[in-house]
């Protein structure tokens, strides 16, 4: 009996030794899984990394949105904090690096973040073999051209990145429906023109500009076609707003994203201005500048800027 006893308990001590090691093996290759390479192309080449990476330097403040929606604040290391919206200032923390300006880039604290990934747009786009010499670095710039599939192209990549992809193809689903019933609502036979207020200065922006989701996505159609897409817009007089006599003017105050004073209504409210439809009828808009101007392309952004032009209507 005492031999049996023995040696049973060194066969159960075997089947648990078993166990453990095959624990152990499915953990590791759970780990292994979860620390695949995969690659991403964007617009300046192809990047590879390992999967949900734990370590991440965001220069896109957009990218950052869409990071803080699903769920992905504690990977984020270092950010430009300067000019961070109000609403991201979560970010603003010790925890979290100050990586410098948005185009002045602080590459040795960067470096000292330790990033396994970094993710830049347009402001940095120079910069970007700099970047790939610290750690894999990824372009989720906005293309203007096609914002609504470019907007979806990088949550996409995010989620992918992340193993994120469920909750961010539910997140664009809900933005998808908010955008269906504005462009429904959209007025016909009115027409809209978009400004860029800055220092007195005024600049316009149409079809396939950085502002163009109000032409392109939502409908409002443009008061003049002409208008060329570029990053710092067409400048324009008075004379030409009073002229175009818009029945809805949508106004960015660049100064006000920036940190400085926020001079757009004292700039555009002048009596050539008022002469316009969009004046005598109240819609002048004030768009959030730093939803439009400084985080554009985020889940949280493009819904509230979207909002903003459906309130508008």
């Amino acid at each position: 009996m005492k031999k049996f006893t023995t040696l049973f308990f060194i066969s159960l001590l075997a089947l648990v030794l078993t166990a453990c090691g095959g624990n152990s093996s499915s953990s590791g290759e759970k780990a292994k899984a979860n620390s695949k390479e995969i690659t991403i192309k964007h617009e300046l080449g192809t990047t590879k990394l390992a999967q949900d990476p734990s370590k991440v330097t965001v220069f896109d403040f957009g990218s950052l949105d869409t990071m803080e929606k699903l769920g992905l604040s504690s990977k984020v290391v270092a950010v430009p904090k300067k000019n961070i919206p109000s609403y991201l200032k979560a970010f603003d923390t010790d925890k979290v690096r100050d990586a410098g300006g948005l185009k002045e880039p602080d590459f040795e604290a960067i470096n000292e973040a330790g990033s396994d990934l970094n993710i830049i747009s347009g402001r940095q786009s120079d910069a970007y073999d700099k970047f790939s010499e610290i750690a894999p670095t990824i372009y989720l710039g906005l293309d203007t051209s096609d914002y609504l599939a470019s907007f979806h192209a990088n949550v996409e990549k995010i989620g992918k990145i992340f193993g994120k992809e469920k909750q961010a193809q539910k997140e664009l689903a809900k933005i998808d429906a908010q955008i269906d019933k504005v462009k429904a609502a959209a007025p016909k036979g009115k027409k809209g023109l978009i400004i860029l207020a800055n220092d007195g200065k005024i600049s316009a922006y149409g079809p396939g500009s950085r502002f163009g989701l109000i032409h392109d996505v939502l409908g409002v159609e443009p008061v003049d076609t002409s208008i060329k897409a570029s990053t710092h817009g067409q400048s324009i007089s008075m004379e030409y707003i009073s002229e175009k006599n818009p029945d809805y003017l949508y106004v960015i105050d660049r100064g006000a994203a920036i940190g400085g004073e926020s001079s757009a209504k004292k700039t555009v409210e002048n009596d050539l201005v008022k002469t316009t439809n969009a004046y005598k009828n109240g819609k002048i808009i004030y768009l959030n500048p730093e939803y439009w101007y400084l985080s554009g392309g985020g889940l949280e952004s493009v819904k509230e800027m979207v909002k903003e032009v459906g309130d508008s209507f």
